[in-house]
């Protein structure tokens, strides 16, 4: 990687190098999904002649859901979790690792409280209590209990432990005390390196990369997004987060509509239609970000999303239809009670012109229990509705540091505040 001057500010550094990703941007080469596929025809086939073929159904159901991650369709999610069911009621001895697989079925479709419920369920049973502590520890995150969430953690503590250390950054992270996320999850990089573990160096290098952002060391970011795609070269993710360092940092938009559009061939995810509208709008070509976000619209309308994109949703409909927003963010805190939902209800609330219920919200469910930027945005927003002026100042002042994670459309709302 060759740190060059930034064309459209010569006075920054230009981190990213086209001859770095090029070769990843290929539509033909597709390993993960081919071998997920190949994996659904291997166990399939085996189930075939014997329909309870307990042994086989695990396997498939975990290629069921690497097919959802490469493709994005959440069907396959679906078929995942009638496979995880049936294991649960035909295995004789291995109905908590199939309940297991269930809550984390659960947990990629969002229904977080489910998933708590049944691995409560679990741990209570002749079950791996140790992968059902760390896995209780996630769900209670997502449902925003965060005391039992803390007593979980504990109860697994070893700080030589790879699972135990991702955890304990995200811990870190939820707190707001983002070097101390960093330095576990670097740990915990170190013993996925000292296996040679393939799959937790991809989890942990792309993870890094995020976590480097967020803090602003964007080099090392795009850095350990490249090392990522190194050992898995059809990782979508990385290269959209490759696409945010050339739009967030560089302000280089037509590339990152190149590497977007790249991602595109092979996997639909219904927010990348609207990065796409984001770096539409930055460009001031507004017909184009319209239709990006009407194409966001009728993915998730026509996917098996269900409350996967809530969270988007409500921030999406806040602006255009304000009702439906805040319709949206009271039925998704029964879902997930968190002050990442907290915060989206409060921007509903101010869209509808409720400012004075909006500022209980932020004062009473989001201020000092999260630091996410989007959060501190919301805030200031209420805030200045409110006419509270000197918390808008010194939230305007946080924020000016997360101006890389918030990107450039969203820091000029926030400087006109």
């Amino acid at each position: 990687m060759l740190a060059i001057a930034c064309k459209n500010d010569p006075e920054k550094i230009a981190f990213t190098n086209p001859e770095d990703y090029n070769t990843y941007l290929s539509t033909v080469a597709q390993p993960t999904h081919e071998q997920a596929l190949a994996s659904k025809e291997f166990w399939s086939k085996r189930l075939r002649p014997d329909s309870s073929g307990v042994g086989d159904l695990a396997p498939l159901a975990r290629a069921y859901t690497q097919l959802f991650e490469s493709t994005g369709d959440a069907s396959y999610l679906k078929d995942a979790e009638q496979l995880y069911k049936k294991g649960i009621e035909i295995s004789a001895t291995g109905q908590y690792a199939f309940a297991r697989g269930l809550a984390h079925n659960y947990i990629s479709q969002h229904r977080f409280k489910e998933a708590y419920a049944l691995l409560h369920a679990t741990l209570e049973g002749p079950s791996n209590k140790h992968e059902t502590q760390l896995m209780l520890f996630d769900a209670a995150m997502e449902v925003g209990d965060y005391k039992m969430a803390y007593k979980y953690l504990e109860a697994v503590k070893n700080l030589k432990d790879y699972h135990y250390l991702i955890r304990l950054s995200k811990w870190s992270d939820y707190r707001g005390d983002l070097p101390n996320a960093i330095r576990y999850l670097e740990k915990a990089m170190h013993i996925a390196e000292s296996r040679d573990s393939k799959p937790l160096k991809i989890w942990t290098y792309s993870n890094l990369a995020d976590y480097y952002g967020h803090a602003g060391k964007v080099g090392d970011s795009y850095t350990y997004y490249l090392k990522t795609l190194a050992l898995q070269p059809d990782n979508e993710y990385v290269k959209k987060g490759i696409a945010w360092v050339l739009y967030s940092e560089e302000k280089n938009t037509a590339e990152a509509h190149r590497i977007m559009d790249s991602i595109m061939k092979n996997r639909q995810l219904p927010d990348d239609h609207l990065f796409k509208a984001e770096l539409y709008a930055f460009e001031g070509k507004q017909d184009l970000a319209a239709r990006s976000e009407n194409s966001f619209v009728k993915a998730v309308e026509q996917g098996h999303y269900g409350n996967m994109y809530n969270a988007y949703l409500i921030e999406f409909y806040a602006e255009r239809q304000p009702k439906r927003a805040l319709e949206l963010a009271q039925n998704e805190l029964k879902n997930r009670p968190t002050p990442e939902i907290y915060h989206l209800l409060a921007l509903a609330q101010l869209q509808n012109g409720m400012s004075k219920e909006a500022l209980e919200t932020i004062q009473n469910h989001v201020t000092n229990k999260t630091f996410e930027p989007m959060a501190l945005f919301h805030s200031a927003l209420v805030y200045k509705a409110n006419k509270l002026d000197k918390e808008v100042a010194r939230l305007k002042k946080e924020l000016a540091e997360a101006a890389y994670e918030l990107g450039p459309m969203t820091f000029r709302k926030i400087e006109g505040l």
